[in-house]
Parts: C-alpha cells; structure tokens; sequence
C-alpha cells in the first residue's frame, strides 16, 4: 500500500476521500465518506511508535468507511514538517533492520547497537538515530507534548473543519497510541470517548480526571501492558466511569496491525465490532 493514492487504492477505497491536512501548527491525514453529508462525528487515530505510516492511513479510511470523519495527527511533525531521523522512509529503514533483532533488544541502547553491528556504517547510524529518536518518547515532557497535539487535533475537528464542526469526538490509539488515548480522555473534558487498543494505564493520579467512557482491548501475552489493567480497572470504577475491557486468548501486542507477525484475525474480528458498537454509542449521529 502506497497510502499515497495510487491507481490500486482508489479502486480499492472508491467513496472515501483521503488527504493530508494542515491545522494551525500541525498536520495529520484525514479520511471522510465521499458523498456523505457533512459535518459528521468525527475520530481521532492515534499511532502506534511507527508513526502515521500506510497501516495508519489504512486503519483512518476504514474508520471513516463506518461513517466517520477520521484524523491522524502527525506526532513526529515539528512545525508540520518531520524531521529526517523519522520521515516515513528512515522510518521503514528502521523497522526492517529492527525485525531482525532479538527480543528486547529494541527498548536497551547498548543491546540494539551490538545487534546492529553488522550493518554498514553509514546504515547502521541512520538506523540507531531513526530507533533512538523513536522510542524516546518516554523522555521527559515527550509524552506531554503528545497530548497537547491531540487537544489540537480535537479542537480543530470539533471547532474548525467543516467535515466535522459542532459534532462529537472521540478518539482510538494503538501501542503507544493506546497509551495517548487513555491520557486525552484525562485531557480533554469534551472528548466523547476513548478506545485503547494495548495501551499502557495513564498514571494512578491522572485516571480521575478521565470524564468519557473509556472501552479497552489488550491480547493476553502482553505482560508488559497488562501489569496496568487492575490498576485502570480500579481507578475507574472509584472514579465512577464506565471502562470496559477484553483480553483476547493467545493474543499479542500489536496484534490489530495487519502488517506485523502478531496480527490476530480473531481478535481483530471481535475488538473491530466492539469498537464499532463503541463509537456509534458515544458518538451517535
């Protein structure tokens, strides 16, 4: 997939109209029903750490393919623009070296340099930097930064475009995108819902200020993300919001992305209907 419109594409997404768009400082890909009329609810996707690659635009058409306009918000854009250590093809360049590394080697610096040390030099530098900057946003404020760009992003659709003004929003993340979805539900007051797809639970502090219903799907290998779902589980219901969960058997993370190794079709058949049940309940018409 190109996500860029090419001939095969357009066959395949006939009625969806898909662009990349500028918002004050930001940018990010929308998607809307051709011929539906507008302003319509709207969703905010969320990316996974891979940022709005060709998964990311596929996943917004489908979403705007329900009846929804569907925004991606560059994270990685600066002043609407990436900087080269994550443009889409350093990106990719980093993926494909990265699959080739042994479990956790990733997230550890010293592990992934040595795993890579293979490579030819001038790659093996790209490929360290695109890795690096990547899996930065733990650092400190990165995450905050984040967040302030999907307040953007929902302001923009709920105030602004005229694909979406005056209706509701609400938003779905994936991977590091869950984890952002759950903390705009903290963030923004008028926010209609949030969907987390194996996102990490915002901090035990920031779950009383989440004000919309929340609705969650984690696989049940992933340890690392499901160490937090109790926590999540009890900060809502003594906040008194609605959160409702699924742990999918024999599922991993990412297992929505149906690029990776860990895609689960039957997982994704059922969190894809919920989701759906999810949107129309909150969002309406």
């Amino acid at each position: 997939m190109s996500g860029r419109g090419s001939p095969e594409e357009k066959e395949r997404d006939v009625g969806i109209q898909g662009e990349w768009i500028t918002y004050g400082d930001e940018t990010g890909y929308l998607a809307r029903p051709e011929h539906a009329a507008t302003p319509l609810p709207a969703v905010i996707v969320i990316q996974e750490v891979f940022g709005v690659n060709d998964h990311i635009e596929d996943v917004t058409r489908r979403i705007a393919a329900a009846g929804y306009v569907a925004l991606a918000p560059d994270l990685y854009a600066e002043s609407r623009k990436r900087p080269d250590p994550l443009s889409r093809e350093r990106i990719a360049e980093a993926v494909e070296a990265g699959s080739t590394l042994p479990p956790g080697a990733l997230m550890d610096p010293a592990a992934r340099e040595a795993a890579l040390a293979h490579l030819p030099e001038d790659k093996r530098k790209r490929v360290i930097e695109t890795i690096g900057r990547m899996y930065d946003f733990r650092a400190p404020g990165k995450i905050e930064g984040f967040v302030r760009k999907l307040v953007a992003a929902h302001r923009a659709l709920k105030n602004e475009r005229p694909e979406a003004r005056g209706k509701k929003v609400a938003c779905v993340g994936f991977c590091m995108g869950g984890g952002l979805s759950a903390l705009l539900s903290c963030a923004e007051p008028e926010l209609a819902g949030a969907a987390v797809y194996y996102g990490t639970t915002p901090p035990e502090d920031q779950i009383p200020k989440t004000r919309v219903p929340v609705v969650a799907f984690y696989g049940e290998l992933d340890q690392r993300v499901n160490a937090g779902i109790q926590a999540f589980t009890d900060g809502m219901a003594k906040a008194g919001r609605p959160y409702d969960h699924r742990i999918y058997k024999g599922a991993s993370h990412g297992f929505f992305n149906d690029t990776r190794q860990t895609y689960n079709v039957d997982a994704v058949r059922d969190s894809w209907a919920r989701l759906m049940e999810f949107f129309n309940r909150v969002l309406g018409g």
